[in-house]
Formats: structure tokens, sequence, C-alpha cells
């Protein structure tokens, strides 16, 4: 009889050569538990999506109730479905008036789908704006806003009339016209290693967008939902993205994802061509149960409000000679090490070792940290002298 390993790697599509092969068969908090009785600390919150942690009781508890009165009715947008008009208003009370309509989707990609078909139908123009070293998601359209040619290269031809700048640039700010729909840009840019930009740049990016008529769609599929000290990342720099997007950490670890902008634009989507943007399970039932919950926990749990803190904890503890660096925000972080082989060794010495880590699509040198930011200081500790010791070790090895 074949083990679930081995149907694993035969029947479930893979997506690299070299899959963790982890079994796990609970999840609580921020543990996960193997098939043979491993106990693993998840400090990358299934990669930026469990903030208040795998299987909160509150996000259980909604999801059993909401299975009991009804799952799939109907493609979105036709009937009135109290959990998806429940979490809508819940959500844009969070955001500024301008932020007000909410268009539920199932999954990051498609929520960048939906934004770039939005920009596209508002403005009257073509032309996108990209990043260098962007992700935005796998899905052509998605793709196609990607920085790295090395993820693109095998799939094109893909969308044309996309040009790209540097992140955090001022001067590159000059490539936006009023040729451009949008610029599509990560409050914080993810998968090139936790990148930052400054106030002035985000203050001067708003006024170009303004200026030139782009809109300006921010991304916070990673950063929002607390994962940065505040419930968004954009309320770090006193400006209003025109669309917002957002998933991952929106459903306490159920499949669900938005574009966001005002009732003026959305409305844009229903006529000429009606259907303008459509999904069949989009704003599903559950999942809009466990984002209500999600939402909640976050907001009346003192949860956010301790961010800045774990993230200064942190930063003190990860101190060796072997890391040249420690950026982020919050509770997004990226540690710096000296080459994609030296990494590796660490993050698979650490998972071996019960703490589960990761590097970054575009800056494989650097190590992960997306902590649950239920994560507690003593667990905070015992996570960094593992991750330190563990440095100090494979160091010893290469010498």
């Amino acid at each position: 009889m074949l083990s679930n390993r081995q149907l694993f790697l035969l029947h479930n599509a893979q997506t690299t050569e070299m899959p963790l092969m982890l079994e796990i068969i609970k999840a609580e908090g921020i543990y996960l538990y193997g098939s043979k009785g491993e106990k693993y600390m998840d400090l990358i919150s299934g990669i930026g999506v469990n903030n208040i942690g795998h299987t909160h009781p509150k996000v259980v508890e909604a999801i059993k109730h909401q299975a009991e009165q009804y799952l799939h009715l109907m493609v979105y947008g036709e009937y009135v479905q109290s959990p998806q008009v429940d979490y809508a208003t819940l959500l844009t009370k969070q955001l500024p008036e301008s932020l007000n309509s909410v268009y539920l989707v199932n999954s990051v990609a498609e929520a960048i789908e939906g934004a770039m078909k939005l920009a596209k139908r508002v403005t009257h123009r073509s032309k996108l704006l990209a990043c260098i070293n962007s992700y935005h998601g796998s899905t052509h359209g998605a793709l196609s806003l990607m920085g790295n040619e090395e993820y693109k290269q095998a799939y094109r031809p893909l969308l044309p009339g996309i040009d790209f700048i540097r992140f955090g640039e001022m001067e590159d700010l000059n490539l936006i016209t009023s040729e451009h729909a949008a610029i599509f840009i990560e409050t914080i840019q993810g998968e090139a290693g936790i990148r930052t930009a400054s106030k002035s740049y985000w203050k001067a990016l708003r006024e170009k967008c303004s200026e030139t008529g782009c809109l300006l769609v921010m991304d916070e599929i990673q950063t929002a939902f607390g994962r940065t000290g505040k419930m968004f990342g954009f309320q770090h720099y006193d400006i209003i993205p025109d669309i917002l997007v957002v998933a991952k950490g929106m459903g306490g670890g159920m499949p669900i994802g938005a574009f966001i902008s005002s009732n003026e634009r959305m409305h844009t989507l229903t006529n000429n061509p009606i259907l303008g943007h459509i999904t069949t399970f989009g704003g599903h039932p559950v999942s809009c149960a466990a984002a209500i919950a999600t939402l909640n926990v976050l907001l009346e749990e003192n949860i956010i409000e301790s961010v800045t803190s774990k993230a200064s904890l942190f930063r003190s503890l990860l101190v060796h000679p072997e890391i040249s660096e420690v950026r982020g925000e919050g509770l997004m972080i990226s540690v710096q090490l000296k080459s994609f082989e030296f990494n590796k060794k660490v993050i698979d010495l650490c998972i071996e070792q019960g703490i589960i880590l990761d590097w970054f699509l575009h800056c494989a040198d650097a190590m992960r940290i997306a902590a649950p930011l239920i994560i507690t200081e003593d667990e905070i500790k015992i996570a960094c002298a593992v991750i330190v010791n563990a440095i100090d070790e494979i160091s010893k090895e290469n010498q």
C-alpha cells in the first residue's frame, strides 16, 4: 500500500522539484503537528496567511455556523448574502470613505486581475506600470506585472503595454505618464526580500498619480490585516490608494481576496459590457464568515498593537556575524545572509529542529520571517535561539 507521501508525488501536481514534504495532520495557534509526532513553529504563517494563527477557535466556530446555513448559492453579485454584506460593511468601516466598495474574489491573483480590469475600464487607458522585482500572483495577467524575467520567460507572450520602474526610486516617478491606466505597487515589496520605501516617496507617488490620472493600485496582499503593525500598510504613509488589493491574512486560513475602490469606479464594471468582472465562487459565504471572525479578532484582541514590540524583539535577537542586515516593517522580516546555498542549509536545519522558515523568490539569499501576530515573546526568544544557533552551526561547517 502506498504511503501518503508516495501518493502526493504520484497524484498531486508539483510546483518545484524539491517540495518540503512535511506531512501535517493538525495545526493550532503558531504550531503545526506532523504524522509522526513532530511539532513545528510556523514562522512564515503559511506565507503570510495565518495572521491570527492556525484554526483560531472563533474562525472555526464561524465556519461551522455558516456551513449549517448555506454554502454556495449563486455566482457573485446576484443574491443578497449576509456573510458578504456583513463583511464588506465591516471591512469598509476600517478604510477611508473613498474605498467603500468591495469586490470579493477567491485568491491573490484573481484580486489583481480584477483590479487590472477595473483600472483599464475606469481610465479608458491600456498601459500599466509595475515595479522591478515585484510579485502580484501567477496567472497570466498577474504574471505580466511581475518584475523578474526568470519567472516569466517560459510563458510569453504575456500582456503588452506594461512598463517597469524601480521601487522606492524618486527619479523613476517621472516615467509615470497620462498614458498609464494604473501603477501596481506593493506597499512593501515582499518577494524582493522585504523592501520598504520612504514616506516622501509615497507622498510623491500619490501626487504624481493624481497629476497624471494614473490610478494608484496598492497591493496589500501580504501587508494588510496587521502584518506591519497597522491594519493596512498604507496607513503608515498618510496616503490613500485609488484601488486596494487584499487577500492572504484576510480569511483566517480560508481562501478569499478582494479589490476595493469607490462605488463610482466599481459601478463601471456593471455596464458596457455587463458582467465586466464575474466570479462563480468569489465571496463564498463560508470564507466571508471566516473573514468576519478574523477581522473581529484583530479589532477586539489587541493583537495589532503588540506587533511593533514583537518585531523589535526579533531584531534585537537576530544578531550574528553572518547576518548582514535585518529588514522589514512589523512582523514582515527579512534576514540577509551571504548566499542562497548558505541560507538554504540554515533553513533546512531550522526545519529539522522544529522552526519553519523560507526564502524569497527574488531574493533567495535572505530568510523570510512572517510569524503569526499572536506569537509570544517567549516563543520569539526560542525561535531566534534556534535560528542563530543554526547559522552558527552552518558557518562552522563551511570553515
